[in-house]
């Protein structure tokens, strides 16, 4: 008796000093930034991580401590519109509607569609819409009001990245799940009218979608990270057809001042090389931009206009907790920040 009391005491001093040290809840969020961490698939465990920019302080998991649940699986965009963050959880098929200023959760939308998962993918805004790509096939037409989805617009085979482009809406077919039979098509929507007006063929597995300082709209074609290689295409912002095809080894682009970082990821060797491209002259100006020693895994990069500042994506071999690295407009190295597994989108609260 005397050891089974003694264990219990001790019980009841640690379940003591756990209700002690809890984090308590972030009453209003200002100068920092959010990061989403993809996790794992099928684990459940997509997280935010919080990054303080006045302390440098980093929480992880702060969706959890905020609302005492898990995200869900698979993580995928984050962006935010008027006074709300979204988002998009693919594997679990939701879209989480987060208050901006306490990062507390407005409202979880169940995206599936008769009993099945839609897996939604990327999500943008036009006019009090929220446009969210779905692997099902579909555009869902979500009132940011409401919350209700509106209307469903049929693409092409798992559409993907979006992009604004004036009053149309240009989404990636990419086919991703249905290799090596992938799509090979942008589908151009009226949003004005919410339709389907036009298929442009662009080439096999098409992904990230980029407008130019000039106007002029880019597309990367990811092939089948084997024989057909992934490459950049370039096309008429008013026909939206192929102007310009680019015998280069590109695999994302971002916007970057009056021009482009292309990244190329080696999926055989796990190498990266990051330049600059110059739009006016549709060729690279700088290449190493980036050196490839700053990563183990790179997994993508978002520039910061207001700070200048490049934000990086390490993976760290995709099962171990990554990194954001932060860079200069010059890209030399400045700092880390640790995260959650696979983080690989980052928002700005100012």
């Amino acid at each position: 008796m005397k050891y089974v009391s003694g264990f219990i005491i001790l019980l009841v001093i640690f379940s003591c000093k756990k209700e002690k040290t809890s984090t308590p809840k972030v009453d209003v969020l200002t100068n920092g930034a959010f990061v989403l961490c993809e996790g794992l698939f099928q684990q459940n465990n997509a997280t935010l991580s919080w990054i303080d920019f006045s302390n440098e302080d980093v929480t992880n998991n702060f969706f959890t401590q905020q609302n005492s649940r898990q995200l869900g699986d698979t993580g995928n965009d984050i962006k935010i519109y008027g006074n709300k963050i979204y988002v998009v959880v693919t594997t679990s098929s939701t879209l989480e509607i987060i208050d901006k200023s306490n990062g507390e959760s407005i409202k979880q939308i169940d995206m599936k569609s008769n009993g099945v998962g839609k897996q939604p993918r990327s999500i943008t805004f036009y006019q009090g819409k929220a446009l969210v790509s779905c692997f099902d096939g579909y555009i869902d037409v979500i009132d940011t009001i409401s919350f209700e989805v509106e209307q469903r617009i049929e693409v092409g085979l798992n559409p993907d990245a979006l992009l604004v482009n004036g009053y149309h809406l240009l989404v990636s077919n990419s086919g991703g799940l249905n290799s090596p039979l992938m799509d090979s098509t942008i589908s151009i929507i009226d949003l004005n009218s919410m339709t389907e007006f036009k298929k442009v063929t662009v080439g096999k597995n098409p992904g990230k979608i980029a407008l130019s300082q000039e106007g002029n709209i880019y597309v990367i074609t990811r092939g089948n990270y084997g024989s057909i290689p992934s490459r950049m295409k370039k096309l008429n912002p008013v026909s939206y057809e192929i102007d310009k095809s680019f015998e280069l080894d590109v695999s994302f682009i971002e916007r970057f001042e009056n021009q482009f970082i292309v990244s190329y990821f080696n999926y055989s060797n796990n190498q990266v090389s990051i330049s600059l491209f110059d739009t006016q002259l549709d060729t690279i100006v700088e290449e190493n931009f980036i050196t490839s020693n700053n990563f183990t895994t790179y997994y993508g990069l978002t520039y910061n206009q207001i700070q200048d500042l490049i934000y990086c994506f390490d993976a760290m071999s995709y099962v171990n907790t990554g990194y954001v690295k932060v860079f200069n407009k010059q890209g030399h190295y400045l700092k880390s920040y640790h995260l959650a597994l696979n983080p690989s989108k980052i928002i700005f609260i100012e």
